[in-house]
């Protein structure tokens, strides 16, 4: 069996009173990193490895500007997405359990980066794929 991991951003939150509270650009905005909907797909095998280049080059679909969006063919992922997405990614990738006992399907993780004033949410999915 093959494995391939879906990564979705489902959401994205502003906290715009703690940007104004401990901010240095106290109106930063939404993350430009990342649009509701972008949709990435990470392969690892002989012939690519995703996961080992930061996710470079894996946006599947955006509405945006690939070569603005993280995960497209200019920028890798966002260090603070990245760190909080990476371990899932890599789980699915050797056909592990995401969350297996926490989330109502084992194949699957909702998962924030880690700013405070600006998160954007990931649903991560393991993808079985029969060869």
């Amino acid at each position: 069996m093959k494995y391939k991991v879906k990564v979705t951003v489902i959401d994205k939150k502003l906290y715009h009173e703690l940007q104004k509270q401990y901010c240095a650009d106290p109106d930063s905005g939404m993350c430009p990193c990342y649009n509701v909907g972008d949709e990435f797909i990470f392969e690892r095998d002989e012939k690519q490895d995703h996961f080992w280049h930061g996710g470079l080059n894996t946006l599947v679909k955006t509405a945006a500007d690939p070569d603005t969006v993280a995960g497209g063919p200019k920028m890798p992922h966002c260090s603070e997405a990245w760190d909080a997405i990476a371990r899932y990614i890599y789980a699915g990738l050797q056909g592990g359990s995401i969350m297996r006992g926490w989330m109502k399907e084992e194949n699957t993780m909702i998962a924030c980066c880690s700013d405070g004033t600006r998160p954007v949410i990931f649903k991560i999915e393991r993808i079985d794929v029969k060869e």
